[in-house]
């Protein structure tokens, strides 16, 4: 079994290379400033914006119905981006690519904002109406939007087994790992635990996954965010120089852990991508279910979503490890780095404090990653039976996850998420004019003074819309 395993992962590994090297990075980037430059960085400009329409309610439609607002799509996508990858991620970037790859995350998350803020966009014109509210994704706007329905299928098949099975297992791993080492509780142990408690949210649907998303999440982050800065404010005379070694390495000036500039790039670009997944296709399926008064309010608040996880949360975690030296250490990586960084600050009761936060960010991690799987089954065919195996296959892969080898599982997570990442990618490259009208639209409302609204007929030619009614119709949403 054990030689089956390093032979999966061998070549898991060279795919990885072929794909990550050669391909991803450069389309990211490519695509990024792209998007960057054809909304004159939205993601700069509207940034102020971004917290007015936080605080937006959600739409009543025609029928009486309160939807998912904003602040509740946010925090199911910030359910999933706030994971494993902001506190073993960056560990695992720091220890293999060096300081240097923080400077990468934060580049591809500054860059990747504008990519979320048209993927999140087109997510919300191209959504549909379900029991729920609304459901969309990725896989609708290449139905609806590009008429491939086959591109849509492929794409929901790699989003149901990426997130909800692999990164589910990473999520799983991840905390088990941190439990083992704080409390000396078995492993399998805490995997059926884990499985029970996924198990009572991912059977109440989508509503329940909001609300308790929007309770763990805002708690989680402000505690670890809170705690990260007491940590630089004591170590406050050796920021600057944490701050020049960050970039020192990110240009191979010094020498970086793991081989230099390229390891830098390669695992900060990877790890920033997993955490923040900025053009992934993740973001949308959590974006489309918000019930607003125009797709371009989502957009904004998606894009938010990215810095928050990045240049926050990432950036805590990355500091808490590189003050410490830790990092130094070959034998740390992941969970551990952290654990190990944090104890060396605050003392002995750090790797409590780990596995509890990680539990908080990993798990509310799993449930938001399930749902991004379930609307994309419910894509291919609205079945019953089918979303009844996959929440199934979901505890079956959680408890899995949280017994085997982490190498393994962050290999199958990086295949994965780079293949849907591409296909992503080309979709939203061939849809973006639409993103744009739609941000243009919404540019025009707000210069004249209103809170913008947004119909069928507001871009010429748009076909395929189902959950926006025509200017003047009276069946149209209204806002409270």
């Amino acid at each position: 079994m054990e030689n089956f395993l390093n032979g999966i992962n061998f070549a898991v590994t060279e795919l990885n290379d072929f794909l990550w090297v050669k391909v991803l990075i450069t389309v990211l980037i490519t695509l990024g400033v792209y998007f960057s430059f054809k909304t004159r960085f939205v993601q700069f400009r509207y940034f102020l914006e971004m917290f007015r329409i936080l605080g937006d309610k959600s739409a009543i439609s025609a029928e009486g119905k309160r939807g998912i607002s904003s602040f509740q799509a946010f925090c199911i996508s910030a359910a999933s981006r706030v994971g494993t990858g902001n506190l073993a991620g960056v560990a695992t970037a720091i220890s293999a690519g060096g300081p240097g790859a923080v400077f990468w995350m934060w580049l591809i998350a500054f860059i990747g904002a504008a990519s979320s803020f048209i993927e999140s966009t087109l997510a919300q014109i191209y959504k549909v109406k379900d029991k729920d509210g609304y459901r969309g994704g990725p896989a609708y706007y290449m139905e609806r939007g590009l008429n491939k329905r086959w591109m849509g299928i492929l794409f929901a098949v790699i989003i149901t087994f990426c997130f909800g099975l692999v990164f589910n297992s990473v999520q799983s791993n991840t905390i088990s790992l941190a439990f083992h080492d704080a409390f000396g509780i078995d492993r399998f142990w805490i995997g059926m635990v884990l499985a029970v408690l996924t198990a009572a949210i991912i059977f109440g649907g989508v509503n329940r996954i909001a609300h308790v998303s929007q309770v763990i999440v805002p708690i989680m982050a402000v505690l670890y965010l809170i705690l990260a800065l007491y940590i630089v404010i004591i170590n406050i005379t050796e920021v600057p120089s944490m701050l020049k070694l960050i970039i020192e390495d990110a240009f191979g000036v010094r020498q970086a852990v793991g081989g230099g500039m390229g390891a830098a790039v390669l695992m900060g670009v990877k790890r920033g991508l997993f955490s923040n997944e900025a053009g992934m296709g993740s973001a949308p399926n959590a974006a489309a279910t918000a019930a607003v008064s125009h797709p371009a309010k989502q957009g904004l608040i998606q894009t938010l979503g990215v810095f928050v996880d990045t240049i926050l949360i990432c950036s805590a975690t990355a500091f808490i490890i590189i003050l410490s030296g830790a990092y130094e250490n070959p034998k740390l990586d992941g969970i551990q780095l952290t654990q190990v960084a944090l104890t060396e600050h605050v003392g002995s009761w750090a790797p409590e404090f780990i596995g509890a936060a990680i539990f908080l960010f990993a798990f509310s991690s799993i449930i938001g990653n399930y749902y991004y799987g379930e609307t994309n089954i419910e894509f291919i065919k609205n079945s019953r039976l089918a979303i009844f195996i996959y929440r199934l296959a979901v505890i079956g892969m959680v408890i899995f996850g949280s017994l085997v080898d982490l190498k393994i599982v962050w290999n199958l997570a990086d295949l994965f998420m780079g293949i849907m990442a591409l296909i992503n990618l080309a979709a939203i490259a061939m849809l973006a004019k639409i993103a744009l009208a739609a941000l243009k639209d919404y540019r025009n409302q707000r210069r004249e003074g209103k809170d913008p609204v947004f119909y069928s007929d507001s871009i010429p030619g748009l076909t395929g819309i189902e959950s926006w009614e025509a200017k003047g119709d009276d069946k149209k949403e209204t806002m409270l």
